[in-house]
């Protein structure tokens, strides 16, 4: 695999490695997911997980894909947005990867890397992006040379949202797949409800959502002593809606025929239901990647990192700083 990418990944809760060959032939990730005793995720000691699992990770690709040092053609990492302590481990070891192999380094944006590893996956051409994830709820689509936000949440990420509502439940991170079974559950014992018998706030401005309003009538309705999956699956069934609301008005306002999901929240069969009906409704095509593409990996990073070295585009160590704020739009697009 003589010219591979090695991507990695460390923007949260996910430490990963992953490859992708020079003909853009993605591989599996190699991954640690730091999950938190309780509360949310706490930066720094995500941060040593990562870190303590480097070489462990770093050692099971080259082993298990047969690399070399020499088979290796570049180091791409996840340069924002992220948790600052969480990108600092994964910007250190790829400096340090890049000068023991002397490859070059390539710093990326996490948020186009979803993107790319979509395009690379499905074979889209010019799509838009719903980008679904904890830290991220963004329509996503390409004008010029550049990745614009369409619309975004203005509070809180759909994932954040979720894994809130599950904690407050006393269910373990990450929060979204048990609420999605609960739902799913409850639905099959009750396919005729009607998301009145459970009413909760429909928040969409414009192109933009809010989550926290959504959140707190879910959790009072939890207090109020409604069934539980009922409440899971009126949340997503609000949230998912929501978000394919925007969706629908992106692709009218850009006049695009393609409907990508990315992000981990993509994992979730309901919302990719909801997306298949409504790009059936506008003739339009909704895709998305493997599941193990739509959550963060060091895979997608190492697209992106191909597609930048294609148009020969590296990063200096002097300009390798890490950028928690770095949005969508900040990255020049010149692949094509």
């Amino acid at each position: 695999m003589s010219g591979a990418i090695i991507g990695v990944e460390s923007t949260a809760h996910t430490f990963s490695f992953g490859v992708v060959s020079k003909d853009g032939t993605p591989h599996k990730s190699y991954s640690a997911l730091y999950r938190p005793q309780e509360g949310g995720i706490h930066p720094r000691e995500a941060a040593d997980h990562h870190s303590h699992l480097a070489s462990e990770l770093i050692n099971s690709l080259l082993e298990n894909e047969k690399l070399q040092p020499s088979d290796i053609g570049a180091i791409a990492f996840s340069q924002g947005p992220g948790l600052g302590p969480c990108l600092r481990v994964g910007a250190s070891v790829s400096r340090a990867l890049s000068q023991k192999w002397n490859v070059p380094l390539i710093g990326v944006n996490h948020c186009v890397a979803h993107i790319e590893i979509g395009r690379n996956q499905t074979g889209c051409h010019d799509p838009v992006l719903l980008y679904v994830s904890g830290g991220n709820t963004q329509v996503i689509a390409r004008a010029g040379d550049r990745y614009r936000v369409l619309g975004e949440t203005l509070d809180i990420g759909i994932g954040n949202m979720l894994d809130k509502f599950a904690r407050a439940q006393g269910l373990a991170f990450p929060g979204g797949p048990k609420i999605e079974k609960l739902a799913k559950e409850w639905h099959i014992q009750n396919p005729d409800a009607d998301i009145e018998m459970i009413s909760l706030p429909y928040n969409v401005q414009g192109m933009d959502l809010n989550f926290s309003g959504l959140l707190n009538a879910a959790l009072q309705r939890v207090v109020e002593g409604h069934d539980l999956g009922a409440v899971c699956w009126s949340l997503q069934e609000h949230a998912f809606a929501a978000c394919i609301e925007v969706a629908e008005r992106a692709l009218a306002h850009t006049g695009k025929s393609e409907l990508l999901l990315g992000g981990g929240v993509a994992c979730n069969d309901r919302i990719r239901e909801m997306t298949r009906i409504m790009c059936e409704q506008r003739n339009c095509a909704g895709i998305w990647p493997e599941k193990q593409f739509c959550i963060d990996n060091g895979t997608m990073i190492a697209e992106l990192g191909r597609r930048m070295l294609e148009t020969f585009e590296t990063t200096e160590f002097e300009d390798s700083e890490i950028n928690p704020s770095l949005r969508t739009d900040h990255t020049i697009v010149t692949w094509n």
